[in-house]
């Protein structure tokens, strides 16, 4: 967030465990951060706008490493069960993969695993298929605010399945713009609609879309979300600067 210290880390029940990642210009301070993951070692990831960076730490929040790979802007990213972290270049219109031995605080790889995308932003991994779904945020033609796009790729990076607004549109009742993608743990899509002050479902992979409306009142404008070990989830609620936790 947009405070003195950039990341909190709270407990299941609300208390705030630690703060780090200082407002500033050192090299691990973060300016702008536009999206947060934590890897299954226990180091917290951020994508940093301010210098186009990423930058790790450890729970402690000690900077043990910040990558510069010729970013232009990137934005979301999400860790994989392996501990690599797949980032999207909203800027670029890329998807990296980024592998690291974040313990010595040595990056091993940074590739570019898709490209030619439209200012990708928001992106998740599937922990069990390792499926990736990618939020682009599509330009519109006039005084139309434009349109949302979600893109599912097979572990392989296959397309395996895209629709945009306009395409939901015709499904659902509802246009739905979404800002937040997760996967739920049995691999549906599940996304947030700042249109509709909603979180969806749109199923699995094999199966979109389909609709199903899992929160559909109490938030003003849902941008992230994530799922905890216990099957909570977890919502980013920037309307009213909260975050809230459903129970399963």
């Amino acid at each position: 967030h947009d405070g003195k210290k950039r990341i909190h880390i709270f407990g299941p029940s609300g208390s705030c465990l630690q703060r780090f990642g200082e407002r500033g210009d050192a090299g691990n301070d973060i300016k702008y951060p536009l999206d947060v993951t934590v890897t299954s070692d226990g180091h917290v990831v951020v994508t940093d706008g301010g210098d186009r960076s990423v930058k790790a730490f450890d729970f402690e929040g000690k900077g043990v490493l910040a990558v510069r790979e010729g970013f232009c802007l990137p934005w979301g990213l999400d860790a994989t069960p392996d501990c690599e972290v797949i980032l999207t270049d909203s800027e670029a219109g890329t998807l990296y993969r980024l592998t690291a031995d974040f313990k010595k605080g040595k990056l091993k790889k940074c590739q570019i695993i898709r490209s030619q995308l439209i200012s990708p932003r928001g992106v998740a991994v599937s922990q069990t298929s390792g499926a990736i779904v990618v939020i682009e945020h599509l330009k519109a033609q006039g005084l139309n605010s434009g349109s949302t796009r979600v893109k599912i790729f097979s572990a392989e990076m296959d397309l395996l399945s895209q629709m945009d607004s306009f395409g939901l549109n015709l499904v659902f009742p509802s246009k739905i713009y979404t800002t937040a993608v997760a996967f739920d743990k049995d691999g549906r899509i599940i996304v947030t609609d700042i249109c509709s002050q909603a979180v969806i479902s749109l199923g699995k992979p094999e199966e979109f879309p389909t609709f199903n409306p899992l929160i559909s009142h109490g938030l003003s404008y849902p941008v992230g979300l994530t799922y905890m070990a216990n099957n909570s989830l977890v919502v980013l609620d920037s309307g009213d600067h909260s975050v809230k936790i459903y129970s399963s």
